[in-house]
């Protein structure tokens, strides 16, 4: 058994991978094991990965016949990890050389401790940041639960095996939905804590969910999942109602996409979008109703869906205008 297994999906990434490969088999931790689960790639993706696995007999490869996604790309990495500790690793992305060891560090310190998060550094073309967390050396499973319904805290760490493959991650859409197990694999850690080790996530636009797609709106129904989860596991009213504003606000986010780039899809997917902005409404909008995140323009629930879609129309034309005389 391998103290870490690092979990690899790989969906046409070949411009980035050999980048993402070399900072893991250069981790100052030398007990890991890296599982590369393929999505049935289109590129060379799957070439590269057989390349280092001949170099490297910690690398392991799975190659999927169809392309699944990637939470199910995941999910069968997970099945097939034998490590203690699990991590995920985004095929554009990369670690700094020590942060895996930076990581069973806490863990090895500090017993009661689940869930580790790396620093994290978003990486821009031509800038990086650092991603702005609150200052901490320990949560309890709750405070980290609720720090992430809005990310506060981010989602990109370290979390005892069995704790993962208690909750493995959530497959309800090809997007989004993973996101879910992070809140999940909070609330169910005794401890969550921090490392130095850093987590270089790459921003680009060629990134599934910066791409103008009808897999943006599966946000909406990957929402409706965490709330289904968070409900199941008795989670406290307040966080459900914290949670509840949290998905108004991804609700006039996704009209936004809607409004903005709905006439580059195409019309059967824009009526598909349409439609689920519309059930998404009309499930919350008496919920919302007097709340202050639903308070200003462009946010208000309004009494009818005409009204509503007039309200979004107004304040997404504006901005746009005001956005262009700037």
């Amino acid at each position: 058994m391998s103290r870490v297994s690092v979990l690899v999906a790989v969906y046409n990434a070949a411009r980035y991978l050999p980048e993402c490969l070399d900072s893991l088999v250069r981790q100052t931790l030398c007990d890991i094991e890296i599982i590369c689960v393929d999505d049935c790639s289109t590129d060379n993706s799957l070439e590269i990965l057989r390349e280092y696995a001949a170099e490297d007999s910690r690398i392991y490869v799975v190659a999927l016949s169809e392309n699944s996604g990637q939470a199910h790309a995941r999910n069968v990495g997970l099945r097939a990890a034998s490590g203690e500790f699990v991590c995920m690793l985004d095929a554009d992305d990369r670690f700094s050389e020590d942060a895996l060891e930076r990581a069973v560090e806490v863990f090895d310190s500090c017993p009661a401790t689940d869930c580790v998060l790396f620093d994290v550094m978003m990486e821009w073309p031509d800038r990086s940041e650092t991603y702005p967390m609150p200052d901490f050396d320990a949560l309890t499973g709750n405070e980290a639960f609720r720090l992430s319904l809005t990310w506060r805290i981010h989602g990109l760490y370290m979390v005892r095996a069995d704790i993962h493959r208690r909750y493995p991650y959530d497959e309800t859409c090809r997007l989004y939905s993973d996101d879910n197990t992070t809140r999940i694999h909070y609330i169910a850690s005794r401890e969550v804590r921090r490392c130095a080790g850093v987590y270089h996530y790459r921003q680009h636009e060629q990134s599934a969910t910066h791409a103008v797609s009808v897999r943006r709106f599966d946000y909406l129904r990957a929402n409706e999942s965490m709330l289904r989860h968070i409900k199941n596991i008795c989670v406290d009213a307040d966080a459900i109602s914290e949670y509840d504003d949290h998905r108004w606000l991804n609700l006039i986010d996704t009209y936004m996409f809607y409004h903005c780039h709905g006439a580059e899809l195409a019309k059967s997917n824009r009526q598909y979008g349409l439609a689920e902005i519309h059930r998404v409404w009309q499930d919350m909008a008496d919920n919302m109703r007097g709340r202050a995140v639903a308070a200003k323009f462009g946010y208000r629930p309004m009494w009818s869906w005409l009204m509503f879609r007039m309200q979004e129309w107004l304040y997404f034309s504006l901005r746009g205008l005001l956005g262009k005389n700037k």
